[in-house]
């Protein structure tokens, strides 16, 4: 019955899906990895607790040739200095995302605002241009999912009423005085839906990875032991040697200011999104 529908790319099955959205998903491109540090112990919504410290993504660097060059294959992406992306399906399907999420991030929100936007803005955007390919005539729905991850300064809250000494003081009002920043984690499947996660899988054996995770997944590790659990799923989901040069990390943390490349500039900090060498992966993996 699916291959009846088959023959057009927005035409819906008389269960009401769209076959083409519906395999993509399930196609078995690379494992991805991803997990969010949730240090705080706050239940992960659209807020996330200041005491959080960082999110990890980790994915197989698989070559079709071992002739092909080891450095030149990357499946992690900067987006903006706090934000990075990752991938699972194709691959020159990823790289026209990741060039739209760039210019709406760099030429688009940070021209008129002076700053990059929130990952959740990014990651609207970006679902947006995956659905509209879902209903338009004349193109293919985009066949990759996406994990993005990225960390936010927060908004500072309302400021407090104006009261009397020894009142107590109250905000007033939009947000209620809420907090929000710090690190955040979305999956954009290629329908353009998208959902915040506390640590997940995406692409080939993704099931037995979550298993895996809701096993370890505790709500106070820090950032070091969430390095550490990212290896021990992918190394228990995935076959063949790991290494620097076939496993590739990226983190959301601290800033590091060492990859600023200016000095002697106020309130000036460096980058919270990097990517590991393979030297410090190497590390990590002798210390499994």
């Amino acid at each position: 019955m699916a291959d009846r529908y088959s023959f057009s790319l927005t035409t819906f099955s008389p269960s009401g899906k769209l076959v083409q959205i519906g395999t993509l998903p399930h196609r078995p491109p690379p494992l991805l990895i991803c997990y969010d540090d949730e240090a705080g112990g706050s239940t992960y919504k659209l807020t996330i607790s200041q005491t959080t410290n960082g999110i990890v993504l980790a994915t197989e660097k698989k070559s079709s040739s071992p002739l092909a060059d080891p450095s030149s294959l990357s499946k992690i992406s900067l987006v903006t200095p706090n934000i990075g992306m990752v991938y699972s399906g194709m691959g020159p399907d990823y790289r026209i995302l990741v060039d739209k999420a760039r210019k709406v991030s760099h030429t688009g929100y940070k021209r008129i605002y002076n700053e990059y936007p929130p990952t959740r803005i990014l990651v609207q955007d970006v679902a947006r241009v995956m659905q509209e390919a879902t209903q338009s005539g004349g193109v293919r729905p985009y066949g990759v999912s996406l994990l993005i991850a990225g960390w936010d300064e927060g908004i500072l809250p309302e400021d407090e009423a104006e009261t009397k000494e020894g009142e107590e003081k109250k905000p007033t009002g939009k947000t209620g005085g809420t907090l929000k920043g710090g690190p955040m984690l979305y999956q954009v499947d290629p329908s353009g839906s998208y959902f915040p996660w506390k640590a997940t899988a995406i692409g080939k054996s993704a099931t037995s990875a979550k298993t895996f995770l809701e096993k370890r997944y505790t709500e106070g590790l820090e950032l070091e032991d969430a390095v550490h659990i990212a290896l021990l799923t992918l190394k228990e989901t995935i076959e063949g040697e790991m290494n620097g040069e076939t496993i590739e990390i990226g983190i959301v943390g601290p800033p590091a200011d060492h990859l600023l490349g200016i000095e002697g500039v106020e309130g000036a900090t460096g980058p919270r999104f990097r990517k590991l060498s393979p030297q410090e992966i190497e590390d990590y993996l002798t210390n499994l």
